[in-house]
């Protein structure tokens, strides 16, 4: 591995950690409020569906993208503690239940999970297709 090459890798693992917790930013960081439905009393939240599915497309997208560029064996461990840090020290300071380790935990493994498949795909397709002929 060339200093350029090292160069360009720390830089990149920067500019990933950064985007990921950039997404976290966007989508979730910002809803803290919870509601109460009023014939059943059942409450929901703090997010609604529509930004968990955009904070998971847009980290589909960063992760298939920085696989291509990356090794995805870098990929997948910076997006997951980038993010699921993020979400952690917001939860550990609005929670009053003693319950946020729970939800890192999921965070972490589904995080974990997600990245290291959609950068492995992104990486695969991407080496496939710079082999085609043409």
């Amino acid at each position: 591995m060339t200093a350029t090459r090292g160069t360009r890798a720390l830089l990149g693992v920067l500019f990933l950690a950064a985007a990921t917790v950039g997404v976290w930013l966007l989508w979730l960081s910002w809803d803290t409020g919870y509601t109460v439905d009023a014939q059943t009393g059942a409450t929901s939240g703090p997010y609604a569906t529509w930004q968990v599915v955009g904070c998971v497309l847009t980290l589909v997208l960063l992760a298939a993208l920085a696989g291509t560029r990356l090794s995805p064996w870098l990929v997948a461990p910076v997006m997951t503690v980038a993010f699921t840090a993020a979400w952690s020290w917001r939860a550990a300071s609005t929670d009053d239940s003693g319950l946020w380790p729970v939800g890192a935990g999921l965070v972490l493994i589904g995080m974990a999970a997600g990245s290291t498949a959609v950068s492995l795909v992104a990486r695969r397709v991407g080496r496939r297709l710079a082999r085609r002929p043409g």
